[in-house]
């Protein structure tokens, strides 16, 4: 086993569980970080994220990225670096397999429909959502709601992408449950999973977008880290037809990146002088990070694809339709919470903000396909748009 840093997570030192687990530790020789990864991948929340839009929304075509493919590419980056840095990689792998957890169906159209159906309920935030499936939904052990994950790594999916300075009244909760030091920067381990999150997505939405016809490889080289990027596969294998080399492609720019990341956080990490956990969330700024030259060729990056992928007609059009159908559920459950059966349908006795947040919970748990089926279900056929 490769020997940790001073600055990394170690399991010993771990500020623990919320809920006690007397002799729940002894199902193999696992650590605390070992058990959080695999307590994710067990999951249902987990399995979940198979039918949860990445890019195109209810994809029809199975070579496409879902929720799932991405999260295991993003943990797969994260784990690279993780172990680059003397970092604790278990721990990295697992906060990178739970990051986009708290995603509602159909990707950020879901996300702004239900944020506006609950502008009177506090609002819908994905991450704090992430966090209220782990500490409370997703109960499959019989003492305690939640799947108990350690203190580390909650703080880590709370705070990955930075402090917290304005919680929503979700995390505000989870907050005094199990209070997470939201105003501090999070561990190193939490902002490998950031930046690899931002690695995986910047490439391989390339990828998809180039197979789906809605980008075109004279398109994507006038960004130029592209532009650098292609020139150095096609003078690598002139003879080799262009279409077998786009993953070459995308394959070369993470390894760019990747690199980059490592050695420009290793520099940010000795001119800090960090030498504990605690410096780590005491240095009042981010540690992990792309060098100035890469970060803005990787915000050159994101434009591009937003103006050309993302935002593309055909993806409005289709998050119309998503966001016609997660408003269309909502209505129909806050008329009759009936129409979700089980124990969700005891929200026709709760008050206000409460209820719609228990309707939210269980929308925001559907997949892409079970949201389509139930609006099919109550109102006969999906929205046209």
């Amino acid at each position: 086993m490769m020997a940790h840093a001073s600055y990394a997570c170690r399991p010993d030192d771990s500020r623990g569980r919320l809920h006690p687990e007397p002799g729940g530790e002894t199902r193999g020789p696992r650590d605390i970080f070992q058990r959080d990864r695999d307590r994710i991948i067990h999951s249902i929340a987990f399995r979940r994220l198979r039918h949860k839009t990445q890019v195109f929304i209810a994809p029809d075509g199975d070579h496409y990225r879902v929720r799932l493919t991405h999260s295991l590419e993003v943990a797969q980056i994260g784990r690279t670096i993780a172990r680059a840095l003397g970092l604790n990689e278990d721990l990295t792998e697992a906060l990178c397999l739970a990051h986009d957890i708290g995603h509602p169906p159909f990707g950020h159209a879901g996300e702004d429909a239900l944020e506006v159906t609950l502008a009177d309920a506090g609002g819908f935030d994905h991450n704090a959502h992430c966090l209220r499936i782990l500490m409370l939904l997703e109960s499959p052990y019989p003492r305690f709601p939640g799947l108990n994950l350690s203190w580390d790594m909650l703080e880590g999916l709370a705070k990955h992408n930075g402090p917290v300075t304005r919680p929503n009244w979700a995390m505000q909760e989870l907050d005094v449950l199990f209070p997470l030091e939201l105003e501090s920067w999070p561990s190193l381990e939490a902002q490998v999973a950031a930046i690899a999150d931002d690695i995986a997505y910047d490439n391989h939405d390339i990828d998809d977008g180039l197979r789906a016809g809605m980008l075109s490889l004279d398109q994507i080289c006038e960004v130029p880290i592209v532009r650098h990027g292609w020139d150095k596969v096609r003078a690598r294998y002139p003879d080799i037809e262009e279409g077998r080399l786009h993953r070459e492609l995308v394959r070369d720019q993470i390894g760019v990146m990747v690199n980059d990341v490592i050695e420009t956080s290793r520099a940010n990490i000795a001119e800090s002088g960090v030498e504990s956990v605690s410096d780590v969330r005491a240095a009042g700024r981010a540690l992990i990070g792309f060098s100035p030259e890469i970060e803005a060729q990787e915000q050159e990056l994101t434009r591009f694809m937003y103006a050309n992928l993302y935002l593309h007609e055909s993806q409005l059009a289709e998050a119309q339709r998503a966001r016609a159908i997660i408003t269309g559920l909502f209505s129909a459950y806050r008329d009759g919470p009936e129409k979700m059966g089980g124990v969700w349908s005891n929200a026709d006795a709760m008050a206000e903000p409460l209820r719609s947040r228990h309707i939210a919970d269980y929308i925001a748990g559907m997949t892409d396909r079970f949201a389509e089926r139930q609006y099919e279900a109550i109102y006969g056929a999906l929205p046209k748009i």
